[in-house]
């Protein structure tokens, strides 16, 4: 397993490259647009994504002011940012469907590859504990230490569950950009709290 992961290495390195993926992206939509007329299911696809990306300008067009350059570009820029997002979403059932396959395979054995994997993965959880450990104050026991911040004695995670973190990241976002859009109003030229009215009232439908 670690010989596996030392060659593809510099392969994870470069396409973790954001130029590499902005590369690949554009390079699927050529793609999807060059083969659209001559498969159904591609263009399919492509028509969807055209109707999303027109869809989306639109919507913009209808709470800011677009000129033809600035359309252009926002036309450009939906189409590599959902091109990219559903990129990231089929790479991430690709990783759930191979990580299941995989604890599958140590589940069972199969292949005898139990012990590889279970040693890959002790050796990237001591990995990941060694920075908690050097914090851990003499006096408190290991064992207390890991039930506190690591290892539950319930065996619950600790942290919150995903519901309260999506929501406490949600509202961080609105804070911020509530901040941001106030102070452009304030000190700048930019109508932005007009602007985050308009796009909500439109979102919201009325």
């Amino acid at each position: 397993m670690a010989l596996i992961k030392l060659l593809l290495a510099p392969i994870r390195r470069l396409v973790h490259f954001p130029l590499f993926q902005l590369a690949v992206t554009i390079a699927i939509i050529l793609w999807l647009e060059a083969v659209s007329g001559r498969n159904l299911i591609l263009g399919q696809i492509y028509n969807g994504l055209d109707g999303l990306v027109d869809f989306s300008v639109q919507r913009f067009a209808a709470v800011f002011e677009l000129k033809s350059f600035t359309k252009s570009w926002l036309t450009t820029a939906f189409w590599i940012g959902y091109v990219y997002l559903a990129g990231l979403i089929i790479l991430y059932l690709i990783r759930l469907m191979i990580r299941g396959i995989v604890e599958f395979a140590a589940r069972t054995n199969a292949f005898g590859l139990r012990n590889p994997i279970a040693q890959d993965r002790g050796i990237e959880a001591y990995r990941a504990w060694l920075p908690l450990e050097r914090i851990r104050p003499q006096y408190i026991p290991q064992e207390k230490w890991e039930a506190m911040y690591a290892w539950p004695p319930n065996n619950a995670p600790p942290y919150p569950p995903l519901g309260r973190r999506i929501a406490r990241g949600f509202l961080l976002y609105v804070v911020v950009i509530a901040i941001v859009a106030i102070g452009l109003q304030e000190f700048t030229p930019f109508h932005a709290v007009n602007w985050l009215g308009s796009l909500v009232r439109l979102v919201g439908g009325r």
